[in-house]
């Protein structure tokens, strides 16, 4: 594929993708989100018992779609490869932290696009700390910042997660009993679209995600680094084609799906200071890993093990932030979530020192 037909390419997955994001919403997802990756592993965590958060608990099927649906590509086009060994152990906390700001923020960067379609001001704030946590790692990997090679691995390590994620979609569609779920109006878990319509969405989503290597993150630093816009025209496709489609929405239904300004935003809060050192937050982590929540979805599915820890690492952070008190609210960030958030800047620029100027003993 040449360059102009691959940017063509990531423009069309985007303008599809948000044209999706806009009709899960329509079909019951939470306003806003029709896709979050930050909040669909929450809430999935929630129903597989990892924490207590009554308001916050679905196996989202649109996780699952997202590792098949990369899973099935890569498999189809002999790009599985099971690879992994590099510094997992830093990536779970990386990703443990990126989740600590996704959440007091209200939302990963594919959230953070969608917010703004939906007229969220308040994501200008979240939009504007992402590219200053992304210039801060961009500085690191100019100074040469590195977690170490990959390496092959046996071809089960590659097949792990896309295992697990089967094993849950079994569960929600076959023994829903053995998992816990939000009760009716009890809060964002309840809202969802059906389980097909959201796991078709996910694997639309994954296997379009898996082509074009679609990174809100790695968009940006690319940008920076290599003047190169393809990745980063993807998610403007995203902001325009669900901004077309919220508009067209609310002529159609006399719906709210697009609501200018920024009280009263929907799983939202106003702190504008907040949103920002959150989102600075999973920027830095996002490209000291490599990538956003999404792509390490679609790189999980693909047979990459790290990945498959960082999603781990956003999951075990999500059900840390809801059981002991860090995650934000609509009525806005806990004391616990600051004072995590600043550990969380503070571990994060360690992580990328060490790595950067320190890596041999």
């Amino acid at each position: 594929m040449d360059f102009k037909r691959e940017k063509i390419s990531i423009i069309a997955a985007g303008l599809l993708i948000g044209i999706i994001s806009s009709v899960l919403v329509l079909l019951g997802n939470p306003a806003n989100m029709g896709f979050c990756i930050a909040c669909f592993l929450r809430d999935t965590a929630g129903a597989l018992g990892l924490h207590s958060a009554a308001a916050v608990q679905y196996a989202r099927p649109e996780i699952i779609g997202l590792v098949l649906g990369s899973f099935l590509i890569a498999l189809g086009r002999k790009e599985l490869v099971s690879r992994g060994g590099s510094s997992p152990l830093t990536r779970f906390v990386l990703s443990f932290f990126v989740m600590t700001g996704c959440l007091m923020f209200l939302g990963c960067p594919f959230r953070m696009i969608l917010r703004l379609a939906g007229g969220d001001m308040n994501a200008v704030f979240g939009l504007a700390g992402f590219v200053c946590g992304i210039l801060a790692g961009v500085f690191f990997l100019n100074q040469g910042y590195s977690l170490g090679r990959t390496y092959r691995l046996p071809v089960l390590e590659g097949r792990l997660l896309p295992v697990i994620q089967v094993i849950v979609l079994v569960l929600l569609i076959g023994v829903p009993s053995l998992l816990h779920f939000t009760e009716a109006d009890g809060g964002p878990g309840a809202k969802h679209a059906a389980v097909f319509v959201s796991l078709a969405a996910g694997l639309i989503v994954g296997a379009l995600a898996q082509r074009t290597r679609l990174c809100m993150a790695g968009g940006i630093r690319d940008m920076v680094l290599f003047r190169e816009s393809k990745l980063l025209l993807g998610f403007a496709a995203i902001a325009v084609s669900a901004l077309i489609c919220n508009l067209v929405l609310n002529a159609v239904t006399q719906g709210s799906y697009f609501t200018l300004g920024m009280a009263g935003q929907p799983v939202a809060h106003t702190d504008g200071l907040w949103n920002f050192l959150g989102m600075l937050l999973a920027g830095f982590g996002c490209v000291l890993l490599g990538g956003c929540p999404l792509r390490q979805l679609v790189l999980a599915g693909e047979g990459n093990s790290d990945s498959a820890v960082t999603v781990i690492g956003l999951m075990a952070g999500a059900a840390f932030a809801h059981n002991f008190g860090l995650a934000s609210s609509a009525e806005g960030p806990s004391a616990n979530g600051k004072i995590a958030v600043i550990i969380g800047i503070a571990v994060v620029s360690v992580i990328a020192y060490m790595n950067t100027y320190q890596k041999k003993e």
